[in-house]
């Protein structure tokens, strides 16, 4: 049954601690924030999204930013840890796990490591006229929720990975390419791909950049309501 979406996500705290130092190759384990504003974005396109996709953008241009300062600046870091939970979505958890593994032989500064007792990222199953859409900040924490119709309709590791997509900061883009991971649905079921593209997966790099603790933000206060991105 699926579980009743938030504005603010509970996150499993005490589980994750500063690991390894920036350089060392390591993955960085780090504190997660307590709660998140979250968002919905959904596989195929809908209006409810727009609000969702317009936040991940501006976060995505304010990291982009902070990224090339730091380059500058010669500042490296680890990897950071995002831990994930299969356990809510057992019929997909092969698919769940594939979709994990593109993104970590793909980017370098986040990792997605799976295990249930510290996860922040919750992967859950079910029935939703809907379909399926990932709830979350756009930064490691929230769930992802897979609607079985959909599911029998379009490949499933790419709706998988795509929709991790949005847990790691990606807004969707409907009208890209089958080539674009992040088009989402847009192409149709025949498109199969669920391989980011060097766009991507270098947007994805700048939005952890600075592991957990998002890129710094002007004086900018934002009232809108938080909807459900699929």
């Amino acid at each position: 049954m699926r579980k009743t979406a938030t504005a603010a996500v509970a996150v499993l705290t005490g589980a994750l601690a500063v690991g390894a130092s920036a350089g060392s190759g390591a993955a960085t384990v780090q504190s997660a924030p307590t709660t998140v504003a979250a968002g919905h974005s959904a596989y195929t396109p809908g209006s409810g999204d727009n609000a969702q996709n317009d936040r991940l953008r501006a976060q995505l241009q304010k990291a982009l930013a902070q990224q090339g300062l730091q380059a500058t600046q010669g500042k490296v870091r680890a990897a950071t840890t995002v831990y994930y939970s299969v356990a809510d979505a057992p019929t997909y958890a092969s698919v769940i796990r594939q979709g994990a593994s593109i993104w970590n032989s793909s980017v370098s500064n986040v990792k997605l490591v799976e295990n249930s007792s510290a996860a922040t990222l919750d992967y859950r199953e079910g029935n939703d006229s809907r379909g399926s859409y990932a709830y979350t900040d756009g930064h490691g924490s929230g769930y992802i929720f897979f609607d079985h119709t959909q599911m029998g309709q379009y490949a499933q590791v790419r709706v998988a990975a795509h929709e991790t997509g949005h847990a790691l900061g990606l807004p969707d883009h409907y009208e890209g390419p089958c080539s674009e991971l992040m088009s989402g649905g847009g192409p149709g079921p025949s498109c199969t791909n669920a391989q980011p593209n060097s766009t991507e997966i270098s947007q994805v790099n700048s939005l952890w950049a600075n592991g957990f603790a998002k890129a710094p933000q002007k004086s900018v206060v934002n009232t809108a309501p938080k909807v459900l991105v699929h």
